[in-house]
């Protein structure tokens, strides 16, 4: 759990660097991926350090928050969930629901047999 949270503590002071306006785009990202990111401690800080690079990277090379989030926030943030919610809830339940379905037609098509 310490190792945990030295990489929050440490994502943190990396997010309050940035200029305000990128400051405040990752604080909203932040908010929004809790909500609906992975749940195990290790991938969310890995998520966490990866969206303070991507903004980090975007204030150096002076990239537009809408160029990095595009028109749609909500579609980048889940894209980029994409790439990190293998052991989150939200993905479990959706492996869930995607096996319950395939069980629920294989068993259609043995009742038309």
């Amino acid at each position: 759990m310490i190792g945990d949270k030295r990489r929050w503590r440490a994502y943190k002071a990396r997010t309050r660097q940035l200029p305000s306006n990128y400051r405040t785009a990752v604080d909203a990202l932040e908010r929004y991926l809790m909500h609906f990111g992975p749940a195990d401690g290790d991938t969310a800080a890995s998520m966490y350090e990866d969206l303070a690079d991507l903004f980090e990277r975007a204030a150096a090379d002076g990239t537009a928050i809408r160029e990095i989030v595009g028109e749609d926030p909500v579609d980048f943030a889940e894209v980029f969930l994409q790439n990190y919610s293998k052991g989150g809830w939200v993905a479990r339940e959706r492996e869930r629901l995607t096996s319950a379905i395939k069980r629920a037609e294989e068993q259609d098509g043995d009742s038309h047999s």
